[in-house]
């Protein structure tokens, strides 16, 4: 691995980590706090629940696991691009079968 490809994987990892952290900062600061009372009266309820309380509560949980999920998926294809992956198994018998 060069260091050329390292210093680009590095700077890749970085944007891709701030761009989500970014994200769950405004939907967990700004949905829950700044514009809680705009979309309850702007927004359709959510069940009984006015939407800017349902943010609050579950839908900043909602949007975390997303961004996890888009993490793992984002650094998973980032890895392989630049051969930070070593193998890719076929199934999870192939790994565990190793003599």
């Amino acid at each position: 691995m060069s260091s050329s490809n390292a210093l680009k994987h590095r700077k890749a990892c970085l944007y891709i980590t701030l761009a989500i952290l970014a994200v769950w900062f405004l939907v967990s600061l700004g949905c829950s706090i700044l514009f809680r009372e705009w979309m309850d009266q702007n927004m359709p309820h959510v069940g009984n629940a006015p939407f800017g309380f349902w943010m609050a509560q579950q839908g900043s949980i909602i949007c975390f696991v997303s961004l996890l999920i888009t993490y793992a998926v984002l650094m998973y294809r980032l890895d392989s691009k630049y051969g930070y992956i070593d193998f890719l198994p076929d199934s999870i018998d192939s790994v565990d079968s190793k003599d």
